[in-house]
């Protein structure tokens, strides 16, 4: 196991909520002022299992896509342990994502899966997108009623908090206003 893996504290931050919130566009804002992202897996999967005809989908197989969604995400936070630097390093969703997909979906985790899961610990502090009707939409990997995204954001909130962390929640406004919120709590200047 990689020593980082046992720090509460480091520079990798989760930017977690529901589905069509704004983590992507905020991830991007910020990586044009130079700070790095490692972008979510789901979206690769939902593209990859449809190029190839899998059914590891959240509309067939929730089990299979939730077990890609845990491993993906687990190789995603090995990886860039390996190529550490001090640099602040986001992550459009986190390893409990996956843990509060389970429930939100009623998919029992196996004890390893969960273990697998608590090991890999990102920064205490998760920024939280809420959930935001007026910016919300669908497309083709994101099918989930606004409803559903609500819920999401809930059991993200709620994941992440039992499993110790601290929950900052992003305020409904435009990109530049969060990447400054950001900044701000991380005392860096833009």
């Amino acid at each position: 196991m990689l020593q980082q893996d046992l720090h509460e504290e480091n520079s990798f931050y989760v930017f977690t909520g529901g589905p069509g919130v704004g983590k992507t566009t905020t991830l991007k804002a910020l990586n044009r002022s130079g700070i790095r992202y490692v972008p979510e897996v789901a979206r690769d999967i939902i593209r990859d299992q449809t190029a190839h005809n899998g059914d590891a989908l959240p509309w067939k197989n929730k089990e299979k896509y939730r077990d890609l969604m845990l491993y993906n995400s687990i190789d995603s936070y090995r990886t860039a342990a390996g190529n550490k630097t001090e640099d602040i390093l986001f992550f459009d969703r986190g390893i409990p994502d996956t843990i509060a997909y389970s429930r939100l979906e009623n998919i029992p985790l196996s004890e390893a899966q969960n273990e697998e899961a608590a090991r890999y610990r990102y920064n205490t502090k998760v920024f939280l997108f809420p959930a935001w009707e007026k910016i919300y939409h669908t497309d083709n990997e994101r099918k989930q009623d606004f409803e559903e995204a609500l819920k999401t954001y809930e059991i993200m909130g709620e994941t992440y908090t039992a499993m110790h962390y601290h929950i900052v929640e992003l305020p409904k406004t435009d990109v530049e206003s969060r990447v400054k919120f950001i900044l701000n709590h991380l005392n860096l200047k833009k």
